[in-house]
């Protein structure tokens, strides 16, 4: 394959957006729900009865 550089790379297409009288704004996300997380080594699967109380028990201090 070829290297050769187009005229429609991402600067130039940026540039080109931005003299249009667009605009960049950084965008909001949502918190992620806490009962989602790693659960039996798996990304995405609700945490069991057992495991949510395990997380919100308060710390034991000796």
């Amino acid at each position: 394959m070829s290297q050769i550089q187009k005229e429609t790379t991402d600067e130039a297409l940026i540039r080109a957006f931005l003299e249009k009288g667009g605009e960049i704004k950084k965008g909001k996300t949502k918190p992620m729900p806490a009962d989602l997380g790693i659960s039996k080594g798996t990304w995405g699967v609700k945490l069991s009865k057992e495991e949510r109380e395990a997380r919100d028990a308060p710390l034991d201090k000796d």
